[in-house]
C-alpha cells in the first residue's frame, strides 16, 4: 500500500493516521537501496521450464555497479540477493499453488 493511499483510507473511515501504520515511501529509502532496487529490476530474469523462476542473471552486474558508482559493493549485493530470494519464495509459492489447483481439478 502507498503512503497515498494510506492517508485517502484514513480519510475515507474518518480515522487519524498511526504513525507506525504509514508506509515508507521512496525518499525514506538510502540512495543505495533505491540503486539496488532499481538494478534488481534491470538484471535479466532466469526462467526455466517446468522449474520457474530462477532468478536474476547477474553477468551484467560489473556494468550496474561501475555505472550507478557503487562504493559500498557488500551492501548492495546484500540488497540484491535479499531482493532476489524474494522473488524466487514468491515464484515458488504461486507454482505450488497452482499446482494444488491443478491436482484438485483431477
Amino acid at each position: 500500500m502507498t503512503r497515498e493511499r494510506y492517508f485517502t483510507m484514513c480519510e475515507q473511515l474518518e480515522q487519524e493516521p498511526v504513525e507506525d501504520e504509514i508506509p515508507p515511501d521512496w525518499e525514506d529509502f538510502p540512495d543505495i537501496a533505491l540503486q539496488a532496487l532499481s538494478t534488481f529490476n534491470s538484471l535479466g530474469d532466469r526462467v526455466v521450464p517446468d522449474i520457474g523462476y530462477m532468478g536474476k542473471d547477474f553477468t551484467n552486474l560489473s556494468y550496474f555497479i561501475e555505472h550507478n558508482g557503487i562504493v559500498d559493493t557488500e551492501l548492495f549485493l546484500e540488497i540484491l540477493l535479499y531482493l532476489e530470494s524474494r522473488a524466487i519464495n514468491q515464484s515458488q509459492e504461486t507454482l505450488k499453488r497452482e499446482r494444488e489447483k491443478l491436482k484438485r481439478k483431477k
